[in-house]
């Protein structure tokens, strides 16, 4: 099933990466929580992959507050980039860290070869998510870690409202001028279908706020951000209906400064490749002390009754 033109984003990609270090402040700030968490690991990743690298920023937060290009946070002592617009990975290349141009869908990496697979708000523009999560899984060693951010369901609510009251008022319909995103519970059902153990899930809301909502449309062509939708209207969406939408938006999404919220729900996906040292579930009927001893009580089996007067 394809829901994406990827050859669309790659283009986009190409277009926006002169000037994508200029406006990848969103990019840079979800990197920058996303490494955090490896900080809650003692484990070290000498090997690591850096999938959707864009021009190379999850690499400057791996190593940030480091000197020289080993000894990263997470203890990442190798890395490679990778990156679906040959444009992005020239510029991705000055990191001074191997850069491969290739899809998300047909990763060129033999099984087992990294030890942390690391993915920076890129997979949400993947068609087979499933089959891109089992390539994911399978390129880690045993017991490697996999941790990803990606947009939610909730991304754009605003731009998305406004968008839609607008055309319908002056189009007399509605077309996909928003990307669909994925659902947190959908997220975790994936990853345990990919076959990553100990699979964790979570959501963040970040919220920038704009003096004019037409910033946020230029903002997210700067960050190749836009509809890249196989089913989305060919023809640029019409002047009345666009300025109807930004004046929809400005009237109804307004905080206490007068500024203009615009939503991102940024998921989080934190996986293991699986492993026999890993923490396993203990077999139905394997426990050798009963809860009832630990708390303090008396068990009855489901064949009695308790006597209601003790």
């Amino acid at each position: 099933m394809e829901v994406f033109n990827r050859r669309l984003v790659r283009q986009r990609r190409d277009r926006a990466a002169a000037g994508f270090d200029d406006a990848s402040f969103l990019f840079d700030e979800v990197a920058s929580r996303l490494i955090d968490r490896l900080d809650d690991t003692t484990r070290r990743f000498p090997a690591a992959l850096d999938l959707g690298c864009r021009t190379g920023r999850l690499a400057a937060a791996l190593l940030q507050g480091t000197t020289g290009n080993l000894g990263g946070r997470g203890g990442v002592e190798y890395l490679v980039q990778m990156e679906l617009s040959s444009d992005m990975a020239t510029l991705a290349a000055r990191t001074g860290w191997p850069t491969v141009t290739a899809d998300e869908e047909a990763l060129p990496f033999a099984d087992a070869s990294f030890d942390l697979v690391l993915s920076n708000l890129g997979l949400h523009w993947v068609n087979d998510l499933p089959g891109a999560l089992v390539q994911i899984r399978r390129t880690l060693k045993p017991d490697g870690l996999f941790l990803a951010t990606l947009f939610g369901t909730e991304t754009l609510a605003e731009l998305r409202t406004s968008l839609a009251e607008a055309e319908i008022a002056n189009d007399g319909g509605l077309s996909p001028r928003v990307s669909p995103f994925v659902d947190v519970r959908d997220a975790g059902a994936l990853m345990q279908r990919a076959g990553f153990a100990l699979p964790v899930v979570d959501a963040e809301t970040i919220t920038v706020s704009y003096a004019e909502p037409f910033k946020l449309l230029t903002d997210l062509r700067a960050m190749a951000e836009t509809n890249a939708v196989l089913e989305r209207r060919k023809v640029p969406l019409k002047r009345t209906t666009l300025v109807d939408a930004l004046a929809r938006y400005a009237t109804t999404f307004t905080d206490e400064d007068g500024r203009h919220p615009a939503t991102f729900q940024i998921i989080t996906l934190t996986g293991w490749a699986p492993d026999a040292s890993q923490p396993q579930a203990m077999q139905p009927g394997s426990a050798q002390d009963r809860l009832a001893d630990a708390l303090g009580t008396e068990e009855v089996s489901l064949g009695e009754k308790a006597d209601p007067k003790g």
